[in-house]
């Protein structure tokens, strides 16, 4: 009788080149997406070793991080993120691979034009020099973050060096009240179990709450597995992934579509299949999270009062106290009601379509704060486009906020968009690490609805407050 297999399993045993006894496996890859940051030594050790690149359907490229999201974002001010944009543009010229650059119609975010191209399927084994690759395991791939040497060897084998990550399984149950999302859910689970609650697995996230969840939804939740320390996340396909995946340009249609359908939903965990840990979270009682801290795990519900670092242990302590000295605040306070300065919609994470009609429906007809300085940044051309054919982009405007190009924009400070020193910002993205959106700036990681709810009102406060 075989033995039964959770889904990570599967998709990494069938992806097993060679295993030599005491070594990592040779494992195959069937997509690698690059972007303009981790892409240029990869490329120089090609040249070095006079390789060519094994199999250039395998790769796909696109400029994000530090591009500038303004109007004119042809002019490149910063010489090194220039530099990096020519680099990438030269290399995927000279390799012939292909590229979504500005106005192609397919730039954006790496991990937000993966999935809308299709290129992103159930069953692969995706990687990226770039840590949020988890964000693909939503179709049920097993996606993750490599180094840029490794992003090397992939380019020239379309193979590298893994060894295999312990398995997780999250189980999230209950519906979400009024004004609770996917983001919610994820930092909830992140402020349980810490940012290094799950080094070394592979999260299975299911349970009823992922299944009524949307494919962009799900994004999220997979988006930020890393930030709890693991190696990657994923969910089973099901209908919603393939009637997502339907029609997009790099997916096949008609008798190979049918086929792919077939295989797609046979990724699933058997039953009875093991995995190193499993935990399960109740979303019912689940109320708007917000983080106070400087990492994604020091977060609370804005009900809670923020938390008294002489009830933690001596490391989540010592945490706490640096924290609240950068992010200015007191423990036993209230978050909700902390003034702001600056709100960011937008970056791999909540970037896409669905989180900018949230973000539209909640402002329409209000006014942002005047206080605030909000950007509203689509995370594709797609994405703009399709905001602009809604009406969404005008929405924004009338109401105060900056809509701007597609870009990684605020969610790192690697481009022209940085909150300034000393001020702080209500955030979309994923990471509120020390000075992540600029040098002394402070970060408030958030859902959509959250982020839109504080710009309004100045302040920290969720959609339940409007």
């Amino acid at each position: 009788m075989a033995t039964a297999k959770n889904i990570i399993d599967k998709i990494w045993d069938s992806h097993v080149v060679r295993q030599n006894p005491g070594h990592p496996p040779i494992i195959a890859v069937d997509l690698m997406m690059m972007h303009e940051v981790t892409s240029p030594q990869a490329f120089q050790m090609l040249e070095e070793k006079q390789l060519p690149v094994f199999d250039k359907s395998r790769i796909i490229a696109t400029i994000d991080h530090v591009t500038p999201t303004r109007s004119n974002r042809h002019e490149i001010f910063d010489t090194v993120a220039k530099k990096q944009l020519e680099t990438l543009r030269a290399n995927c010229a000279k390799h012939q691979l292909k590229l979504f650059d500005y106005d192609s119609g397919g730039q954006g975010v790496v991990h937000v034009i993966g999935p809308e191209l299709g290129a992103t399927q159930p069953g692969m084994l995706i990687v990226c020099g770039d840590s949020h690759t988890a964000t693909h395991g939503a179709f049920g791939a097993l996606a993750f973050g490599i180094g840029t040497s490794e992003v090397g060897h992939v380019l020239a084998s379309g193979c590298m060096l893994q060894d295999k990550p312990k398995t997780m399984k999250v189980i999230f149950n209950g519906t979400f009240k009024p004004g609770v999302y996917a983001k919610d859910a994820i930092l909830k689970l992140i402020s349980l179990i810490g940012t290094g609650g799950a080094n070394g697995h592979a999260i299975e996230y299911c349970g009823e709450t992922i299944a009524e969840m949307s494919m962009e939804a799900r994004m999220t939740v997979c988006n930020m597995s890393i930030e709890c320390g693991a190696r990657a996340g994923l969910i089973s396909p099901d209908q919603k992934t393939i009637d997502y995946l339907k029609g997009r340009p790099c997916v096949a249609s008609d008798d190979q579509f049918k086929k792919a359908t077939e295989y797609w939903l046979s990724l699933a965990s058997d039953k009875n299949a093991n995995f190193d840990r499993e935990i399960t979270i109740d979303v019912s009682e689940l109320d708007p999270m917000v983080t106070w801290g400087t990492n994604p795990a020091q977060a609370i519900s804005l009900s809670e009062t923020l938390p008294d670092p002489e009830s933690m242990t001596i490391d989540d302590k010592n945490a706490a106290i640096k924290a609240y000295s950068y992010t200015q605040l007191k423990p036993n306070d209230k978050l909700k009601s902390t003034p702001i300065q600056w709100a960011f919609l937008g970056s791999c994470t909540n970037g896409r379509i669905e989180d900018l009609r949230l973000g539209a429906q909640l402002i329409r007809g209000h006014k942002v704060h005047a206080d605030v300085t909000f950007y509203v940044v689509p995370g594709s051309e797609r994405v703009m486009l399709q905001a602009q054919q809604e009406g969404l982009d005008k929405i924004f405007i009338e109401a105060g906020a900056d809509f701007r190009m597609p870009g990684c924009s605020m969610c790192l400070g690697m481009n022209d968009d940085k909150v300034p020193s000393g001020m702080r910002c209500v955030s979309s993205s994923n990471r509120n690490f020390v000075g992540r959106q600029g040098t002394g700036s402070i970060t408030h990681l958030a859902s959509p609805a959250t982020v839109v709810a504080s710009a309004l009102k100045g302040c920290i406060c969720s959609e339940q407050d409007l």
